[in-house]
């Protein structure tokens, strides 16, 4: 089961561009995502009520999506408007429309009780939108349940082991580094941890060639049921990082967003920014390779483990304090998905 009442990302906005129809499974549902000549972004059940035939295979006119097998067309509110052949069109013949809304970089949807749509509760990401902040967006499909790459990015410590070589530096980094209190939220959590006087990750060594030891720090906040906003850099050892110093520090932001595709497959949205005023698209482009690497690391130790659960459904996830994050992050999910079943 899932959080319906809620925002999920379906796209990129720039995946919806040139006429495009984008069919695209999300919570086990058939969506259509397309973009009007108006420019409005438009989401539609991707299933012609006629003969079932897939609208996604269809054609764009106007702000329309024609069906490609009789010839039926529906407007942007998912209603049949014209049919080839035949002068009346019956009030009933209709698919599934969904509240949407493009910020101009990430397209929401709401797949839940449409008179409980709130476009206010819409996750804020404003680096995107800020012309000092740089990266490439991106996008992992996973098969795996969401919640289980959720799990991975709740739990820093896991940087220390799966990305040694690439994102951690050190398997120190456990050991060594120190914590803020987890801030308990009612939407998710907020914690800071640092790592002190340590030396610089490969993916930063490849950017930055004078730094020496540094103070680390990862601020991660997550929000139900899936999105991982994170701030995170490098500061000289020293300078007073953990005193909110950041002078000379290299700095970056990360956003997340897990949308379930099915029960074991998830859409993955990711984007890595830097501040960087110097060789931008270099900086962009390195980042962006180097995380992604890290990413098939993550990838493929959850698919794995996907197997493994599936393979033996009895089988009970234990924790360890390191879990507190993550226990509450799920608590969270579990606790809204049943209100939602009561209210329903």
């Amino acid at each position: 089961m899932f959080m319906k009442n809620c925002w999920y990302v379906a796209a990129w906005s720039h995946e919806l561009i040139d006429d495009a129809l984008v069919g695209r499974t999300l919570l086990n549902e058939k969506v259509l995502l397309y973009r009007g000549n108006d420019g409005k972004v438009c989401a539609m059940e991707d299933r012609c009520c006629h003969r079932g035939a897939r609208l996604s295979m269809g054609r764009l006119e106007g702000n329309c999506v024609r069906c490609m097998y009789h010839g039926l067309l529906f407007d942007s509110s998912g209603a049949c408007v014209e049919i080839p052949g035949q002068e009346s069109v019956p009030p009933n013949l209709k698919v599934r429309n969904y509240p949407i809304v493009d910020t101009g970089h990430l397209v929401w949807i709401w797949m839940g009780e449409p008179t409980l749509v709130d476009e206010s509760k819409i996750p804020d990401f404003p680096y995107l939108k800020d012309p000092a902040w740089h990266g490439r967006p991106d996008y992992l499909h996973y098969d795996a349940n969401y919640q289980l790459i959720a799990d991975n990015l709740a739990d820093i410590n896991h940087i220390a082991y799966v990305h040694t070589n690439t994102l951690g530096g050190s398997e120190r980094y456990v050991v060594e580094q120190t914590a803020s209190p987890l801030e308990k939220l009612d939407d998710g959590f907020r914690l800071t941890k640092w790592h002190m006087n340590s030396d610089l990750p490969p993916f930063v060594k490849k950017i930055e060639k004078k730094m020496g030891k540094v103070d680390r720090w990862n601020t991660v906040e997550m929000k139900v049921p899936a999105y991982f906003f994170l701030e995170s850099g490098f500061s000289p050892a020293g300078t007073g990082i953990e005193k909110g110093n950041k002078e000379g520090s290299l700095e970056f932001h990360n956003f997340q967003a897990m949308t379930p595709e099915t029960d074991r497959t998830t859409h993955f949205f990711w984007v890595y920014m830097h501040n960087q005023k110097k060789d931008v698209e270099l900086y962009s482009h390195s980042l962006h390779d180097s995380i992604l690497e890290g990413f098939h690391e993550d990838k493929a130790i959850i698919e794995a483990q996907q197997e493994v659960l599936d393979a033996d459904p009895k089988f009970k996830l234990r924790a360890i304090a390191s879990d507190a994050p993550l226990s509450h992050l799920r608590w969270l999910v579990d606790k809204r998905i049943k209100e939602e079943s009561t209210q329903a």
